[in-house]
């Protein structure tokens, strides 16, 4: 059985965590979930090793909501170098879900931004399990987690 990890934080102004927790339970079986949350984003490396490293994780997704000032970008990216450098020591993915506050221009769109973007990634997990196939067939065709997809650039 496949184990699916979930890292978030309680920084985050938006429960992502839940969000693709649900649709990962809408949309599989044959997997078992266990979630970390921890307080910030530069947690987020440390608590996904220890889901590779102490609970047996196959695949993690990261979750975090970087606010929009540049000590918050400076942050998200440490931190995202940070899951860079777990997913090659354990050689296993860790898919980075990321929504900065300014992403938006309203709370209203940030909601559904951060309930989509982890809901999307959450099916991305799914395929890099158990349909591989599936993401190289949808290789170049501009799919955008979140908002609308760029579309495939053709010659």
């Amino acid at each position: 059985m496949k184990i699916i990890g979930i890292a978030d934080t309680t920084f985050a102004r938006f429960d992502m965590g839940s969000s693709a927790v649900d649709e990962l339970k809408s949309n599989g079986k044959g997997f078992k979930i266990i979630r970390s949350t921890v307080p910030g984003i530069k947690d987020l490396p440390v608590a996904c090793k220890k889901l590779f490293d102490e609970k047996n994780c196959d695949i993690i997704i990261a979750l975090g909501m970087p606010g929009p000032k540049p000590i918050d970008k400076q942050c998200a990216h440490e931190a995202s170098i940070g899951l860079i450098h777990t997913q090659l020591m354990c050689n296993k993915h860790i898919l980075e879900v990321f929504v900065h506050e300014d992403e938006a221009e309203d709370e209203r769109t940030l909601i559904w931004l951060a309930d989509r973007r982890a809901r999307e990634h959450a099916l991305n997990c799914l395929d890099l399990l158990f349909k591989p196939e599936k993401l190289t067939n949808n290789a170049g065709k501009g799919l955008r987690e979140g908002f609308r997809d760029a579309g495939t650039l053709r010659m």
